[in-house]
């Protein structure tokens, strides 16, 4: 699998709360959370995800344990993110929805088009390849499949 975009940089520990505020977690409406993903973290993030991959500092996806930050990101338009960690629970979030997350240390600049290529496990960037952690065979199967619902409903009809 090969996913393309263009960076969107981000430093270390960038928690759930400045992915998506808790304010507008009171309804269930993922575009309404899309339009404010990274509002309280910089604002400017938001017009330039859609089509994006994010290179992150360590850590990222820390703080709250709700799955609704990774969903804001995808319906923001985030293809993949990269980082050469996460908190745990965001990790298996972003997996059961259906978002890549790839844990290794990108150094690409802002702006610049990414590639990742999920079969040598790299991703490129300025004409450089930088090995990331290849994911677990069932988690492969998840992201294929688009989220872990979708993949129960196939093996479910």
């Amino acid at each position: 699998m090969r996913i393309e975009g263009k960076a969107v940089v981000v430093g270390d520990d960038v928690d759930t709360d400045q992915i998506i505020a808790g304010r507008y977690l009171r309804t269930k409406d993922r575009t309404l959370w899309a339009s404010h993903v990274f509002e309280d973290y910089d604002p400017g993030l938001r017009e330039r995800l859609l089509g994006s991959i994010i290179i992150a500092g360590k850590n990222f996806g820390c703080g709250s344990s709700r799955e609704q930050a990774v969903i804001a990101l995808k319906e923001a338009g985030v293809r993949a993110i990269v980082a050469p960690s996460y908190a745990r629970i965001f990790f298996r979030n972003a997996i059961n929805i259906g978002l890549p997350v790839l844990e290794g240390i990108c150094c690409c600049p802002d702006g610049m088009a990414v590639t990742i290529d999920t079969d040598k496990w790299v991703v490129e960037c300025d004409q450089k390849q930088t090995p990331v952690r290849p994911l677990s065979q069932k988690m492969q199967e998840i992201l294929r499949a688009g989220g872990l619902v979708p993949l129960w409903r196939s093996k479910n009809p």
